[in-house]
């Protein structure tokens, strides 16, 4: 099943791993480096609505996007913000926090909110070339590190 909102954060193109109750999606608006989404399958459009097997599996995939941010980016801190003003359906923007900036290939993206809220103002609006490399340099981390973390 996928939701319009799945699609507004460019599903399937920007899909980085899919669950039974959720999709982890890239952030083409990269606000901090390795931003990304974390969008209900289902069409509920209250956080109270999803079903209990997808708040079981909920904590799965916030450990598993931990993880892999975590050895990508090396954040500092993480923020889930649930902003559900403009796209109708459950999801949050997944935020790597840390001071300074990070760097992908040529991309240089400064955390300019640190140590305070986010600057979604100051988002990197990737052009499809970075979208693409960075959402396959995920995938990649995300299928290795799950496959460790299964191995454990």
């Amino acid at each position: 099943m996928t939701n319009q909102t799945a699609k507004a954060f460019g599903y399937p193109h920007s899909l980085i791993h899919e669950y039974e109750h959720w999709l982890v999606l890239l952030r083409e608006n990269q606000i901090t480096l390795g931003s990304v989404i974390l969008c209900a399958k289902s069409d509920a459009k209250e956080f109270s609505s999803l079903s209990k097997s997808a708040f079981t599996e909920m904590s799965i995939v916030t450990a598993d996007i931990e993880r892999v941010l975590g050895k990508f980016v090396k954040y500092e801190k993480i923020n889930y913000l649930m902003l559900m003003m403009v796209d109708p359906n459950v999801h949050f923007h997944v935020v790597p926090r840390y001071s300074g900036s990070r760097i992908f290939r040529d991309l240089n993206i400064t955390d300019h909110g640190w140590p305070a809220s986010p600057d979604l103002g100051k988002a990197l609006n990737l052009n499809p070339q970075e979208s693409d490399e960075l959402c396959r340099h995920i995938r990649s981390l995300w299928i290795n590190t799950i496959k460790l973390k299964n191995e454990d």
